[in-house]
């Protein structure tokens, strides 16, 4: 299975529903806490070309946020991305 990890922060709502979706769907994932406006937030966002929050990774293929995990899912590709 290949390593999620997610780019989070305390505050956000999407953050905690992403992370919710993937406890339902027992994904395990790795929780990175990123605090806005810092040097680790304007690294990720250099390296993703995003700057919201949550930014899901699966392997080093970004995923998206919230949205594009929940469409993942609801299609029936969330699990096939996770297959190595």
């Amino acid at each position: 299975m290949r390593m999620v990890t997610v780019y989070t922060d305390e505050i956000c709502t999407l953050c905690h529903s992403v992370e919710n979706l993937l406890n339902v769907r027992d994904i395990p994932y790795e929780k990175v806490m990123i605090t806005p406006g810092s040097d680790e937030h304007d690294k990720l966002a250099e390296r993703s070309g995003l700057k919201a929050l949550p930014q899901v990774y699966i392997g080093s293929l970004l995923l998206g946020g919230y949205q594009e995990t929940l469409a993942a899912d609801q299609a029936g590709m969330l699990a096939d991305l996770l297959v190595d």
